[in-house]
Order: C-alpha cells, then sequence, then structure tokens
C-alpha cells in the first residue's frame, strides 16, 4: 500500500494555480477583476505574444497597503471576506484570495503599488512564487501588475497554449466581457504596441457596445428596461431581423458578472418565439440584478455558473423583459393629425394639373359653381378663335405627318429634302418576296434534345467489281439525325402543398419534390462544377463586412486559405471583424453573412477535419443559404422549372446534407391505397 504524503508548499501552489490560471486569458480575467474591485475607473491592459511573454495591467484605483503587500501573494488571501456571514451576500467580482498567489506560482511578477494616504509606492517582486525584491517607489495612486514569462518554470503547462495569435483573441474576449459589464470603467487595450479597444467610460452601455462591436451592431439593436419583484433587467437585444446562426453574440451578466445560465437563455429565445426564423438565433447583452443574498455564485471555480434561489421568478422576469422591447417595437407608429393635414394641403394639384382630369357632372355642383363654370368657359371660347398653346386640346385625332410637324424639332434641310411618307419602304411586300427554301431539300428533323450527330452515308450506284473501291464523285448524300438521349417524357405540374413541397404528375407517377431540398442541390452541384473547372469567383461591388465575437474571429483567420480554396476573399478587417470581398457565383450577398458565421461555428467545433472536408461543408452551408426556403411563394413557372431540374437529372436525388429531394408514388400504389385493385 502506498504512503500518504503531505505535499510541499510549492507543488501544492503548482495544484491550485492549474485550477485558476489556464492561458493568458485567466491571468487577464483574474487582475482586472481585481482593478474593478479596488474601485478604477480606468483601466489599461498591454500584452505582447498573447500574453505569454508580458501583460502588464494598471488602474487608479485604491491600492494596496505596503505592510498589506506580502500577504497578498499569499494563498486564500483576501481583503473581501472577513467571516461566515460574507459568503451570503458576495458584491465583489473576487472573493477566494487564489489569483496572486496562483499567478505569482508559474509566471514572474511584479507590483508596483500606492494608496492616497501614502507619500511613497511600494515596488514587489516574486518569481514561482518566491520574493526577490522589497522596495519603497514612486509612482501614482493606483496599482500597476506585471507578469512575464507565464509557465517558465511549468514547460508541461506550456506545450498546451495555442498560437499567439489564438492567445490574443482570448485574452480581448475577456477585455470585452468585463467592457460590456462595466460601461462605467474607462478600458484601453493594447495588443502587440497597437491600441486595440478603448471605451468611454460613461456609464453607457450602448456606448460600450459600440466599442467593442462597432456601428452595424450597435443599430441593430433595442433597449430592455423591465422590474419584477425586485429584479430588475436591462441592456439591449437584436431586432427580430438582424437574428444571427450561432449564440455566440449572446452575452449575460449578473450583478455585472459575466455568466453563463441556460435558463435565462432559454427564457430570452422564448421571447423571440415566432418572431424568427427557425435556426437563428437573437443577440444579446442582458444585465439582471438580484439581490446578492437569492443566488450563489460560488459554485464553479471560474465563477461563470451560479445558482439561484428562485430561478423560475428570474427566467419569467428576463422573458417579460425582452418580450416588452419586441412589442414597443412592433407597434404601430402613432400619426401627427396636423402634420399630415400640412402635407395633404401641400400635395393638392394645381390648375395645370387638373386640365387632365374628367369632370363630374354639372349636378354635383352648386347653382352658383355650375353659373362660375358657364361663365368662364364662355370667355374663353370668345377670346380667340384658335386655342393656345397652354389650351391646346390633348384628345385629337390627327396623321402621322401631322403628329411629327406639330411636336418634333425641324431638321435642317438638307435632311427633309425630298423625303416624304411615300418614300417609306414596304416591308410587308418584301417580306413575301424573300427566297423560300426548295420544297425538295431535306430539312433536318430535330428532337428536343440539343445533342444530335450527324452522318454521311453515301448511296452507292451502278459500281462494277472492277472498281468497287471507287465512288461517283456527284452521288447522292444523306442526312440522318440521331438522338444522343431520349427525348424527356413530359411532365404536369398539379400544384404545391404547404408552400414547401411541389406536387407533379411523371411517367405514370406521383412525385413530391422538397423545393428548398431540390434548389440547395442543384446549387452545390453549380458551385463543385465551378470550382473544378476553376471558374473565378465574383466579385462584389460593396464588400461586406461580418462582425464576430473573438473566438469566431479567430476561428475564421486561422482559415482564410480555407475560404480562398472554397470561392471567397476574405480579409482581417480589424479586431472582431472580417470583411468578404469574393464569392462564389449564384451566392447572393445578403446570404454571406450567415455563411460566415455558421462557418465559424463549424470550424470551431471540428478544427481537426481535413481541408477538403472543411471545403466541402462551406459548399454546403452556401448552398443552403441561397436556395430557396421553405413557406416561400412560387410562381408557377418556378416551380416547374425546379420540378424539370429535378426529375430529368439523376444526380438530383439528395440534398448535400442527405435529407431526400424527391418521393415518387405509382399509380399501382396509388389504386391499391384506394382498394381499385387487390
Amino acid at each position: 500500500m502506498a504512503r500518504i504524503n503531505v505535499l510541499s508548499k510549492h507543488i501544492a501552489e503548482l495544484i491550485a494555480a492549474g485550477e485558476v490560471v489556464e492561458r493568458p486569458a485567466s491571468v487577464v480575467k483574474e487582475l482586472m477583476e481585481n482593478s474593478i474591485d479596488a474601485g478604477a475607473t480606468t483601466i489599461t491592459l498591454e500584452i505582447r505574444n498573447g500574453g505569454v511573454t508580458y501583460i502588464r495591467i494598471t488602474d487608479n484605483g485604491c491600492g494596496i497597503c505596503r505592510e498589506d503587500v506580502p500577504k497578498a501573494f499569499l494563498s486564500h488571501a483576501t481583503s473581501k471576506v472577513k467571516d461566515v456571514d460574507d459568503l451570503n451576500s458576495i458584491f465583489t467580482l473576487g472573493f477566494r484570495g487564489e489569483a496572486l498567489a496562483s499567478i505569482a506560482a508559474v509566471s514572474r511578477t511584479e507590483l508596483l503599488t500606492k494608496t492616497i494616504e501614502e507619500e511613497m509606492g511600494t515596488a514587489y517582486t516574486i518569481e514561482g512564487g518566491v520574493q526577490t525584491a522589497y522596495d519603497a517607489a514612486g509612482c501614482p495612486n493606483g496599482t500597476t501588475i506585471v507578469v512575464r514569462d507565464l509557465f517558465y518554470n511549468t514547460p508541461a503547462r506550456m506545450k498546451f497554449l495555442k498560437r499567439d495569435v489564438s492567445e490574443a483573441n482570448a485574452v480581448a474576449d475577456v477585455v470585452d466581457k468585463i467592457a460590456l459589464s462595466h460601461p462605467e470603467i474607462s478600458i484601453r487595450f493594447i495588443r502587440e504596441g497597437k491600441q486595440s479597444l478603448i471605451t468611454p467610460g460613461d456609464g453607457k452601455l450602448l456606448s460600450a457596445i459600440y466599442s467593442v462591436f462597432g456601428r452595424t451592431f450597435a443599430e441593430s439593436l433595442l433597449e430592455v428596461d423591465y422590474e419584477l419583484d425586485g429584479i430588475k433587467v436591462s441592456g439591449y437585444v437584436c431586432k427580430p431581423v438582424c437574428s444571427r446562426p450561432s449564440r455566440a453574440m449572446q452575452y449575460f451578466f449578473l450583478n455585472n458578472r459575466n455568466i453563463k445560465s441556460r435558463s435565462i437563455m432559454a427564457s430570452m429565445e422564448n421571447a423571440y418565439k415566432n418572431t424568427i426564423m427557425v435556426g437563428k438565433f437573437p443577440s444579446c447583452v442582458l444585465n439582471v440584478y438580484v439581490r446578492p443574498e437569492t443566488v450563489d455564485v460560488n459554485v464553479h471555480p471560474a465563477k461563470t455558473e451560479v445558482r439561484f434561489s428562485d430561478e423560475r421568478k428570474v427566467s419569467t422576469a428576463v422573458y417579460y423583459a425582452v418580450k416588452g422591447a419586441l412589442t414597443d417595437f412592433d407597434s404601430a407608429p402613432q400619426v401627427d393629425s396636423a402634420k399630415m393635414a400640412k402635407l395633404t394641403e401641400k400635395a393638392k394639384p394645381d390648375y395645370a394639373q387638373l386640365q387632365m382630369v374628367e369632370e363630374d357632372s354639372p349636378t354635383t355642383f352648386k347653382q352658383s359653381e355650375a353659373k362660375t363654370l358657364n361663365s368662364t368657359v364662355t370667355k374663353h371660347t370668345s377670346s380667340a378663335s384658335v386655342p393656345s398653346k397652354a389650351e391646346k386640346p390633348f384628345w385629337k385625332n390627327m396623321s402621322s405627318s401631322e403628329f411629327r410637324s406639330s411636336n418634333s424639332v425641324s431638321a435642317p434641310d438638307h435632311i427633309n429634302k425630298g423625303f416624304t411618307d411615300a418614300d417609306e419602304p414596304d416591308l410587308v411586300s418584301s417580306f413575301k418576296k424573300r427566297v423560300q427554301p426548295k420544297a425538295d431539300t431535306p430539312a433536318p428533323v430535330r428532337t428536343n434534345k440539343p445533342e444530335v450527330r450527324i452522318t454521311e452515308q453515301p448511296e452507292l450506284k451502278n459500281i462494277s467489281a472492277a472498281d468497287t473501291n471507287t465512288v461517283h464523285k456527284h452521288e447522292e448524300k444523306k442526312v440522318v439525325i440521331t438522338d444522343s438521349k431520349p427525348a424527356p417524357r413530359p411532365l404536369r405540374l398539379l400544384g404545391e402543398a404547404f408552400k414547401t413541397y411541389i406536387i407533379c404528375e411523371y411517367d405514370n407517377k406521383v412525385c413530391l419534390i422538397d423545393k428548398h431540398a431540390a434548389h440547395e442541390r442543384i446549387i452545390y452541384n453549380k458551385i463543385k462544377k465551378n470550382a473544378k473547372d476553376n471558374v473565378s469567383s465574383q466579385v462584389l461591388l460593396t464588400p461586406i463586412t461580418v462582425t464576430l465575437n473573438k473566438n469566431e474571429y479567430n476561428t475564421i483567420i486561422e482559415n482564410l486559405d480555407v475560404f480562398s480554396k472554397a470561392g471567397y476573399l476574405v480579409e482581417d478587417f480589424g479586431t472582431g471583424t472580417v470583411i468578404v470581398r469574393e464569392c462564389p457565383m449564384l451566392i447572393s450577398g445578403d446570404d454571406i453573412e450567415d455563411t460566415i458565421v455558421e462557418m465559424a461555428l463549424y470550424l470551431s467545433e471540428n478544427r481537426t477535419n481535413i481541408e477538403t472536408e472543411k471545403i466541402d461543408r462551406i459548399h454546403h452551408t452556401s448552398a443552403c443559404k441561397a436556395a430557396i426556403k421553405a413557406g416561400y411563394k412560387n410562381s408557377t413557372a418556378e416551380m416547374k422549372v425546379l420540378a424539370e431540374a429535378v426529375l430529368y437529372d439523376d444526380e438530383v436525388r439528395y440534398c448535400p446534407h442527405g435529407r431526400p429531394v424527391l418521393l415518387e408514388l405509382t399509380k399501382y400504389e396509388l389504386e391499391k391505397m384506394f382498394g381499385r385493385i387487390q
């Protein structure tokens, strides 16, 4: 039996650090939360090499007293919890006292801090959990922490880190969530020497959203503000038409703490029921405020999962908050009657416009109005025998020559000289005099199919045995046209069911065609053929920018070459945004954003797939987005063309996802169902 050993302090700290510090993003999260708890209004973050070699966080918070600096790097040392009762009402983001000790155990950490009461600051250095410097230093109020060479003493942990770009994007995702949860704090993020993000810190959530995700996303949001039984829900949700193919842009905060809650997410999405398409998800930035004693945040090591004392009440508040915002957005706008009256007055036609309107019967006028009208007509009639240009009658029969002479601009003399109506050519007589083909000329008979083969067969006449190998020069030739494929049987369109399935009669069968699946397969085949034939993509007249969260953005950047081989020209357009300049033929510009977002989700979940599978999936997604959707109304001609494309092509039988395109019911099966045959 193995003996039980007590772990040394250094090994215990390394094990504890593994639960708190997984990657540079974990370090940034813990340190920025400490700055927020210290009351900072301005936080500056700078990283290099994805945060692996250098992380610096500066704030203007309350600072740390000189004598408390060494204690801050001990395990379970915290200023936020003093007794058991404090655990029942936690207001701060951090409370366990493990962050600084865990970070210092796997890095080289430098601390520079000063409180407002102290005249001199404190400089403290610790490497691998061992103190190396502790001196006085001059510095402004607040705290600055520099973390260098993360995991330098744990090479095994270093091997599991991703590329610098991926780690930096993970850090950026943490910064985005903190900026959204605390709009009252101005956050500045410097990445590889370049400023990547800055928020105004004006306390307005919409300003923070604009800084993080850009103008396009901010303009697609609706404000939410609701309170029920002491639970307040505020923030923004997207308009129904701006829904997305994934849940990546859903951000939930509880008392300004980023959380993951299935109940809140489900309540928010239920409020969108019957307003967005199936397979689409709303985006949001929602903050839920509850009393601290009604929630337990000490459930998950990362503190992202919480437990409510009354989860149903919180879900109800979220549902009605979002539903109310959507109802206000869908309500019809009120019409200003006074403004409409002014517009109507301005829109009244003048007298010249009324000249063209047929007048009502004289019986509808008053006697005084009729006398006035008659006197006016008499004046106009007696004033001149010929109507003026303004009073020229509109409806008048005239010949073409009269019309041209009265309305056209006179041409020079050398053009009009000697040309009259009699000189116009007689096109009918000219057409009758055309030479018609001789009756004995054999005309080839063609079938419906354009694929034909023409062969010449000489008719051998009067050939003797001596010259069997010769043929008369002026021998007759017969033209024989043979079709390579039989003509397709006629198709009769019967109708459409549920605006989804096309019903037609073909080859003694009743055929039901899923129009979305069929169109998707047809587009997919064409995209594959164009890619095989090296058909160039179409250049977008207006490039399309796609806003993504940092995980989606990182996935797209890693697979730019895959999109290029699939016919898309995607470029990096800044942190969190990509721009699409080219796309495959047959793809509409309205479908590009959904394709990029959906592919980002797929590629992030299937990173180990080979390149050909990724390219094929892009073709699948592109065809699915470009195909007509179930429930769309199509004309009879469109349905017939689609049915012919399916029934005349044996390759269109399954959609790219494997669902059947065509179901057939023979006449025998139909008669057997109705009992006509046994």
